[in-house]
């Protein structure tokens, strides 16, 4: 037998365009005692998947889709990594794949209707023996809705040298990445106050304070609530972090189906007779950033929820001469109003390696053939 152990080089998460690399190692564990001579590979990465070979049911075809469910949405050309490797009993031998990922797929997403998944299959097969398949799952963040980073002035007029063509590619590919990590970093750090009045039909309730509203993935969203200028008592509020999921109109199972909410976080406090207050909210390193495709769309939002009483509520008053502590027990029954707002932002990817940290998927999967 044979082990076959792919394992992605820099983690789990790539960001759309960026250059993905993969060690396959094979290894015969066998003894040198063993009389076993040596074992026979060969080995090729996914053909498209809507192009399906007119020999589809035989095991020795290689059909990267066969046990998956769902369509194949997005594929790459396949490569050749060998042919007939001989292993000796207790020898291994490791090959490198790379690709760069597709910048026109969508992200990695696992929605209430729909689900992109990216994977990495490699087939095996031994010599008179069927096809064996090994999928090494990934995640692919997509930066959409950002001007393509424009190449260094230097890059275009510099000479290019035929013997370091590999190392020009990958400097090229690193460029390309630091290019956008810097643009992401740049459009996400701007600052710009957002002031907003939340008024119901009764008046004004209390001044909201944005700082921005574009955010990277694993950034906090922070905002403040001035009550001082209110004309209505807010007894208690909440902000909710949420993304909607909108399937687009010509995909639709039927008319009017309803937008997917999703709840990703949750800040509540109660705040009668409070000057100012403040939430912070994380954004999931996780999640999804938004996107959109022919199929579905996805946007983020903060969801506000307000209770106000009806009629006006006079604060406490302590007497300065009074020396006891005292304790103030709020009224029973208050008749309160109830209304929420949405206010729309965006999150972007982050740092691929970031990601990685918190990503379910190790990166490294093995089979035995």
């Amino acid at each position: 037998m044979i082990e076959v152990v792919a394992s992605v080089a820099r983690g789990p998460v790539f960001l759309a365009g960026e250059l993905m690399e993969c060690l396959i190692t094979f290894t015969n564990p066998m003894s040198h005692l063993s009389t076993s001579a040596s074992s026979e590979n060969r080995v090729a990465l996914p053909t498209r998947g809507h192009k399906q070979d007119v020999q589809a049911d035989s095991d020795t075809v290689l059909i990267p889709s066969r046990g998956e469910r769902g369509q194949c949405v997005l594929d790459t050309p396949p490569k050749i990594l060998f042919c007939d490797l001989r292993l000796d009993p207790g020898e291994s031998k490791t090959y490198s794949y790379s690709e760069l990922v597709p910048v026109d797929g969508p992200p990695s997403f696992r929605g209430q209707a729909v689900k992109y998944v990216y994977k990495l299959t490699i087939g095996c097969q031994r010599v008179n023996s069927p096809i064996k398949l090994l999928r090494v799952p990934f995640r692919v963040l997509v930066l959409q809705g950002m001007p393509e980073p424009p190449f260094a002035q230097d890059e275009e007029v510099s000479p290019s040298n035929p013997f370091l063509e590999e190392e020009e590619a990958s400097r090229r590919d690193a460029r390309t990445l630091e290019s956008a990590l810097d643009m992401l970093m740049v459009t996400t750090s701007r600052r710009c106050p957002h002031m907003f009045n939340i008024t119901n039909q009764r008046g004004k309730v209390a001044k909201f304070c944005i700082f921005k509203t574009v955010y990277r993935l694993g950034e906090d969203v922070v905002g403040t609530f001035n009550f001082s200028d209110g004309e209505i008592p807010c007894l208690q509020y909440s902000v909710s972090l949420q993304s909607e999921e909108e399937i687009q109109e010509l995909h639709r199972r039927r008319p009017g189906q309803p937008v997917s909410v999703t709840g990703h976080g949750r800040h509540l406090e109660s705040c009668l007779h409070t000057a100012s207050s403040h939430f912070s909210l994380p954004i999931p390193l996780n999640v999804t950033p938004g996107f959109s495709t022919d199929v579905v769309s996805l946007r983020w939002r903060l969801h506000f929820e307000f209770v106000t009483a009806r009629e006006p509520m006079e604060p406490p008053t302590v007497l300065q001469s009074q020396a006891e502590a005292t304790v103030w027990a709020g009224a029973e029954h208050v008749d309160v109003d109830t209304f929420s707002w949405n206010l729309p932002i965006r999150v972007l990817p982050t740092n691929p390696a970031l990601a990685s940290y918190v990503s379910q998927f190790t990166g490294t999967n093995s089979i035995t053939i």
